[in-house]
């Protein structure tokens, strides 16, 4: 009986032996989630990046392009991505729902990246005049977060407007022939509308006095299994983010040549969006805090959430040691 026990105490230790070594061997593939937005991303893709980086581990890159975040939420819950880069409001939803992932860098602060654009002669010139009007949104991106806000901020229900949900794609064109009033978006949308067919900006987040910020995300079971590639990961992209930065005319021609925009119109998006890649401070914890307050009172949410749960500022904290 004893030689059983043992037996079976060995098979034991040998099946979590393997369960750990499986747990933690090197993934094939790095999936990462690219949004239309003009994000340092796309520079780093452009140039292989992280192709260059991680080839050297033996994984490959896979990029997945999408038009706003909420889409991306899916993929990482599915286990199909596992970095991502998103506005404060699909951050908000995807910690309502569940969704397993960690905030680990600011990427910027939105207070110019979303807005709301109506056309030019419109007789909307307040944003009390929304009331009763179409206004075209994305649910669940940051421009339905910020919709909200300013709906709010105007003591306006949001019963008492007519809230068509348009993916950007679909959204452009209903915009531009009149079929809604409004439109709540990000850059480089703005920039495109404004510059190019004299749209107006109703209003951005200077308006109200509040950010939209945006986040580099990974799924929680990849920054578990490989905390050392997080870290990596990072260093990686701050090589993009230093790049446009310091080389502006250049980023802007690969802009160009990535996304089919007007040099124009992506200086003026870069003019009003700065990258970032630091520690996520109190101040934006506290502004994700009245994003999903503000959710949460409107019904967009249907739990009251703790949006510092979701935050891990070790690996941008750790690069940003290193660099001083």
């Amino acid at each position: 009986m004893k030689k059983i026990w043992i037996g079976l105490i060995l098979i034991m230790v040998g099946l979590l032996a393997g369960c750990a070594a499986k747990a933690t061997e090197k993934p094939k593939t790095i999936n990462i989630g690219i949004q239309q937005s003009l994000s340092p991303f796309w520079i780093a893709k452009d140039q292989g990046l992280f192709e260059e980086a991680f080839e050297k581990e033996g994984i490959k890159i896979k990029w997945t392009e999408f038009q706003s975040g909420p889409p991306q939420f899916e993929g990482l819950a599915a286990n199909k991505l596992d970095f991502s880069q998103v506005g404060n409001t699909p951050v908000v939803a995807g910690q309502a729902a569940g969704v397993k992932f960690k905030e680990i860098a600011l990427a910027g602060d939105g207070l110019k990246g979303n807005g709301i654009l109506v056309q030019k002669g419109s007789k909307i010139k307040t944003i009390k005049d929304l009331k009763g009007k179409k206004i075209a949104v994305a649910k669940g991106s940051s421009g339905f977060g910020f919709l909200y806000k300013i709906l709010e901020h105007a003591s306006i229900s949001p019963e008492d407007v007519e809230i068509i949900q348009l993916q950007p794609d679909e959204a452009l064109p209903a915009f531009e022939s009149g079929k809604v009033d409004a439109w709540s978006i990000w850059e480089p949308f703005l920039s495109l509308e404004t510059l190019q067919n004299d749209a107006v900006i109703l209003a951005n987040g200077e308006t109200i006095n509040t950010v939209s910020p945006a986040f580099t995300l990974v799924r929680t079971g990849f920054s578990e299994a490989h905390p050392e590639y997080v870290e990596k990961f990072l260093k990686v992209y701050d090589k993009a983010v230093r790049y446009q930065i310091e080389n502006e005319e250049e980023a802007i021609d690969i802009y160009a040549k990535l996304r089919g925009l007007d040099k124009k119109v992506i200086k003026n998006v870069l003019d009003n969006t700065k990258p970032l890649n630091e520690p996520i401070e109190q101040s934006i914890i506290e502004a994700q805090q009245e994003t999903a307050d503000v959710q949460y009172r409107l019904k967009a949410i249907d739990k009251k959430i703790d949006v510092s749960e979701v935050v891990d500022n070790q690996y941008i904290e750790k690069i940003v040691k290193e660099e001083k």
